[in-house]
C-alpha cells in the first residue's frame, strides 16, 4: 500500500554491492573525510620535516608513514561503510572485546615511551594505542545495551552500559589519560540522553565527573600543572601552549606563507596535538575555518540522517559516533587556542599517528554504514514531509 501511494524506494536487494553502496552512502560526509585527510597530508609536509631532521631520518619519513597508515584507514572506512547495522554491531562487539582486553593488559605489556603515561604497546616496527581503537567499539556496545533496554522485557541495558563506562573511565584515568576518559564519558552521556533515559542519572554522572576532576587536580601533579597553566593569566612563551598561541596570532587571516612558519621547529608535537597551530601560522584563519567546516559537514550530516532513523541501535550508535568524532576535533582545536587545558588528543584524519587515523577510519566506517539510506528511513522521510490533511 505504501508503495502504491508514495512510490517504490530506489533500492533493490539484487543490486551489485558497489552501485548500491554508492547510491545509499552520504557522499557529502564521505567527501569531507577524504578532504580532511588531504589537508592532513598537506600540513604533514611542513610539520613533520623538523622532527625527521631531529631524529636523523629522511625529510619526508613521517609523511610517507602517514600516507601508508592513512591509506589503510581509508580502505577500512570504505569497507566498513558497506556493512549493514547488524554487521556493524557484530564487528564492533568483537573489536571492543579485543581492544578492552589489550587496554587491561597495558600495565604488563605496555610502554610509556618516556612520556609518563603507559598508553602504548610497542611492536618493534610500530606501536599502537589501545584506547584509540576502544572508542568506536565502546560506542557500538553501549548502543547495543541501550537499544536492548528499549525492548519489551529487555535487559537493564542502560545499567550495564554505565558499569562498563565507569570501568573504562577509571582504567583510563589511572594511566593517566584524562582526555580519552572524558571523551568516553561524554559519548556515553550523549547516547544515554538519546536513548530516552531520565535526566537525573545524567546530572549524577556530571556531578561524579566534577568530583573526579577535583580529586585528579589534588592528587596528580601532572593534572594540576596543566590546569594551573590553563588558568594562569599569562602564558609562558616557552611552553607548547605559548608557542601555539604565538603561531596562531602570527598567522592572521591568510598566514605567513607556505613553508614559512617557525612553530614547527619549536613544538615537539607540532605534527600531532598542535597541527592546527601549523595550519593557522602558514595558511591563516582561512584554512582553519575550512577544517572546522569539514568536521561540521560530517557531524551535522550524520545527525540529520539519524533524526530519520527508526532503528534504536542505529540511531543511538550513530549519534554517539558523530559526537565522539566532533568533540575530539573540538578538544584538539580548543587546546591549541587555549580554550581548554592541554589533553594530548589528536585531530582526527589530520594529525600524524597510525593508531589515530586507522581508529578514526573504523569509527567513520561504522558511522557511514549507519547513516546510509535504507528503505524504512526513506519512507519515514517521505511520511514526515507529507502535508497535513
Amino acid at each position: 500500500m505504501t508503495e502504491m501511494v508514495f512510490g517504490t524506494v530506489p533500492l533493490r536487494a539484487t543490486d551489485p554491492v558497489l552501485p548500491r553502496w554508492w547510491r545509499t552512502i552520504d557522499k557529502w560526509a564521505l567527501t569531507a573525510v577524504f578532504a580532511l585527510f588531504g589537508v592532513g597530508m598537506l600540513l604533514g609536509l611542513a610539520a613533520s620535516v623538523p622532527l625527521a631532521e631531529k631524529n636523523g631520518l629522511e625529510p619526508f619519513y613521517y609523511v610517507k608513514r602517514q600516507a601508508l597508515f592513512g591509506g589503510v584507514g581509508l580502505v577500512v572506512m570504505v569497507a566498513l561503510s558497506m556493512m549493514s547495522p547488524q554487521q556493524v554491531r557484530r564487528i564492533g562487539v568483537v573489536g571492543f572485546a579485543l581492544a578492552f582486553l589489550t587496554l587491561m593488559a597495558l600495565p604488563v605489556i605496555g610502554t610509556d615511551f618516556g612520556k609518563g603515561a603507559v598508553r602504548w604497546i610497542s611492536l618493534g616496527f610500530a606501536s599502537f594505542q589501545p584506547s584509540e581503537f576502544l572508542k568506536p567499539g565502546f560506542v557500538i556496545v553501549s548502543a547495543w545495551f541501550m537499544a536492548a533496554a528499549l525492548e519489551v522485557a529487555g535487559p537493564p541495558g542502560r545499567l550495564y552500559s554505565f558499569i562498563l563506562t565507569a570501568l573504562i573511565v577509571v582504567t583510563l584515568a589511572l594511566q593517566p589519560d584524562f582526555g580519552q576518559a572524558s571523551l568516553i564519558l561524554f559519548s556515553w552521556m550523549v547516547m544515554y540522553f538519546v536513548s530516552g533515559a531520565p535526566i537525573l542519572p545524567l546530572v549524577a554522572a556530571g556531578g561524579l565527573s566534577a568530583a573526579g576532576g577535583f580529586l585528579a587536580y589534588n592528587m596528580s601533579e601532572h593534572v594540576a600543572r596543566r590546569i594551573n597553566g590553563f588558568l594562569s593569566a599569562e602564558v609562558d612563551p616557552r611552553t607548547q601552549i605559548g608557542y601555539a598561541t604565538n603561531a596562531i596570532q602570527e598567522g592572521g587571516f591568510f598566514g605567513v606563507g607556505v613553508g614559512e612558519g617557525s612553530v614547527k621547529w619549536s613544538l615537539p608535537d607540532a605534527h600531532t596535538d598542535f597541527i592546527v597551530a601549523v595550519a593557522a601560522e602558514e595558511y591563516g584563519l582561512v584554512l582553519v575555518l575550512g577544517i572546522i567546516a569539514l568536521y561540521a559537514v560530517v557531524v551535522l550530516r550524520s545527525l540529520s540522517r539519524m533524526m530519520a532513523e527508526r532503528d534504536p541501535f542505529a540511531r543511538i550508535a550513530g549519534t554517539g559516533l558523530a559526537f565522539a568524532f566532533g568533540v575530539q576535533a573540538l578538544i584538539n582545536m580548543g587546546v591549541a587556542v587555549r580554550l581548554l587545558p592541554a589533553k594530548g588528543m589528536t585531530l582526527p584524519f589530520v594529525s600524524y599517528g597510525g593508531s589515530s587515523v586507522i581508529a578514526s577510519g573504523i569509527a567513520l566506517g561504522f558511522l557511514l554504514a549507519l547513516t546510509r539510506t535504507r528503505p524504512k528511513n526513506e519512507i519515514a522521510r517521505i511520511l514526515g514531509n507529507r502535508p497535513a490533511a
